[in-house]
């Protein structure tokens, strides 16, 4: 069973979308600022795949929303043309404005 722990939670509606163990990298920039890359996400539903000229180069991605709200949380990585980029594929990034940590102690969103 899974603790809460650095619970990550949509933001509008607290649905549980991600782990913290799973974040692989805090250094990532959306359109509306900045945003972490994780290994898995959990109750999301994907958009259509689509290609788009990121700032890394061209990936095909597609949006993802909470199941719970369909509030737009980020996206995943579907492919990445660029060999360097090649690591995110299968990843996932959310907006760290879309997204809030449940605190491990009082079982409350900070």
């Amino acid at each position: 069973m899974a603790t809460l722990r650095g619970l990550y939670c949509c933001f509008k509606c607290q649905n549980h979308i991600a782990f913290h163990d799973d974040i692989i990298s805090k250094d990532f920039r959306a359109s509306s600022g900045r945003a972490f890359l994780f290994a898995h996400a959990i109750n999301i539903d994907k958009g259509a795949m689509e290609d788009r000229n990121l700032m890394t180069g061209l990936h095909t991605v597609s949006d993802v929303y909470c199941a719970d709200c369909g509030e737009a949380l980020g996206w995943k990585y579907i492919k990445a043309y660029e060999e360097s980029q090649k690591y995110k594929e299968g990843k996932f990034v959310l907006e760290k404005f879309k997204i809030t940590v449940m605190s491990p102690t009082s079982g409350r969103f900070t």
